[in-house]
C-alpha cells in the first residue's frame, strides 16, 4: 500500500467526524476572535476531543477558510507557543 492510499483511507476513516468538528469550531468561534490554540483548549475542555492536539482543529481551520466561511483577522502572540500566531474569526456576511 503506497503512501497516498494509506492517507486516503485515514482520512475516510475520520471523514464521519470532519464536519462535525467544523460545526464545534464555529461554535466556538461565535465567542470571537481565537488561536488554533485557543479553540483546541476550549474543545479539550468541554470533552469534545479525546487529548489535547492542535492537529484536531487546524486542518478544520484551513478547511472552513477555504470554504470562504472563516477568516484570518491578525497575529497574536502566543506564550504556549513563545511566538505569533494566527487568529480566525467567522467572516461577517455582507448583505
Amino acid at each position: 500500500m503506497s503512501t497516498e492510499e494509506t492517507r486516503k483511507e485515514s482520512y475516510e476513516l475520520i471523514l464521519p467526524e470532519v464536519d462535525q468538528r467544523k460545526k464545534m469550531i464555529l461554535k466556538i468561534l461565535k465567542k470571537g476572535p481565537m488561536t488554533a490554540h485557543a479553540i483546541t483548549e476550549q474543545l479539550w475542555n468541554r470533552g469534545l476531543i479525546p487529548y489535547y492536539d492542535r492537529n484536531f482543529v487546524s486542518p478544520r481551520l484551513t478547511e472552513l477558510r477555504d470554504m470562504d466561511v472563516i477568516e484570518v483577522v491578525g497575529k497574536k502572540f502566543e506564550n504556549r507557543t513563545n511566538r505569533k500566531v494566527t487568529v480566525w474569526k467567522i467572516k461577517e456576511v455582507e448583505q
